[in-house]
Formats: C-alpha cells, sequence, structure tokens
C-alpha cells in the first residue's frame, strides 16, 4: 500500500490540465474501515495537503458524528476522491473532477483495503460511478440510500455551496444523519 500511495502522490498524469500543479490527496491503509469517496480537494485541502480540510470537512465530520482524530485516523477512514488533485475554479464552485483518477488509480487502491465494512460516495461524481446506472438523480439516491446498502452509502456534497440543496431537502439531516452517525459508530466501534 505505501508504494501504491508514492506512486499515487508522484502522478502527473494531468498535470498540464491543473491551475496549480499536481498534489494528488489521498490517505488509507490496508486496515482503513470506511472509505469517503469525495469529488476533489478544493484549493484549501491543495494548499495544506490535508483531505477535507475546509468547511466542507467540517460539515461532513458533523455528519458523521466523528471529531477530527476520528476522523484522520486512516484505520477508521480512508480518504479517496474521484479527483486527486484542484480541478480548478468553475462558475460556482470547483470544475469538476479530473476523468483520469478514478479509473486509474480506484481498483489498485480499493483492492489493497480488505477491512472496508462502508463506502461513503459524497455527491454525484462518485455516485455515478460507484452506483447503478438507473437514471437516478443524486437527491433520489440519497432518500433511498438503504437500497445501496451494505456496500456503499451516497451522500450529498457538504460544501457550503450546496447549502440551497440542504435547505430544499430537510429530511436529509433530520432522518438521514443521525442514521449515517449510528452506522459510523457502529463501524468504529468494532
Amino acid at each position: 500500500m505505501k508504494k501504491l500511495l508514492s506512486e499515487i502522490r508522484n502522478c502527473e498524469v494531468c498535470s498540464d490540465h491543473l491551475p496549480f500543479g499536481p498534489r494528488p490527496i489521498i490517505e488509507a491503509v490496508p486496515n482503513s474501515k470506511i472509505v469517503i469517496i469525495g469529488q476533489a480537494p478544493g484549493t484549501k485541502v491543495h494548499e495544506s495537503g490535508i483531505p477535507w480540510n475546509d468547511q466542507s470537512g467540517k460539515k461532513l465530520r458533523e455528519w458523521l458524528g466523528v471529531d477530527e482524530v476520528t476522523f484522520y485516523n486512516p484505520k477508521n477512514f480512508a480518504q479517496l476522491p474521484m479527483g486527486f488533485c484542484y480541478p480548478g475554479k468553475a462558475k460556482t464552485g470547483d470544475l469538476p473532477p479530473r476523468k483520469e483518477c478514478a479509473p486509474l488509480w480506484h481498483p489498485s487502491v480499493l483492492s489493497r483495503l480488505k477491512h472496508v465494512e462502508l463506502i461513503l460516495l459524497i455527491g454525484s461524481y462518485a455516485s455515478n460511478q460507484y452506483l447503478p446506472k438507473d437514471g437516478k438523480k443524486l437527491t433520489q439516491r440519497v432518500e433511498n440510500f438503504e437500497a445501496y446498502l451494505p456496500k456503499f452509502w451516497p451522500l450529498p456534497h457538504p460544501s457550503p455551496t450546496n447549502r440551497f440543496w440542504r435547505a430544499k431537502n430537510p429530511w436529509f439531516e433530520q432522518s438521514v444523519v443521525p442514521l449515517i452517525q449510528e452506522k459510523v459508530a457502529a463501524i468504529l466501534t468494532k
């Protein structure tokens, strides 16, 4: 695993397309229990090199009911974004994750994670990659998360720019967040 992570962290496959150059962000150990497949690092994460070290991460930790120490322990959570590097700025938010990363690296990483009990799919890019091509939108997938268990649990992106989605869908934080917290706590206390 160490050799693979070193290869990923030195990847320059799409360096010509990255505004700040490559800085792949990933964290995992062979016995990680939960995998977080997010979108791609933002500027703050690119600068720090620490996954989810921003407002999105703060909200995600709140949803999962974990503190920073628990969250950043790779035995608890592997961090495997769809795009490993900051992709650049879009009109609203960041550009989509680069399409090279997931097909190039995910199979190798996931095949080395032997103790995973849950994969959290954060946002539509991760859900579209890993869930059946059934025509469902992210909101439908989040509402019907039980259909994807026990392997996957789709979640909306916790970005501050996604606050309008949360405002339109209060059921998520009222009904789904307590269930994900319960599931995460059960996995982490084994």
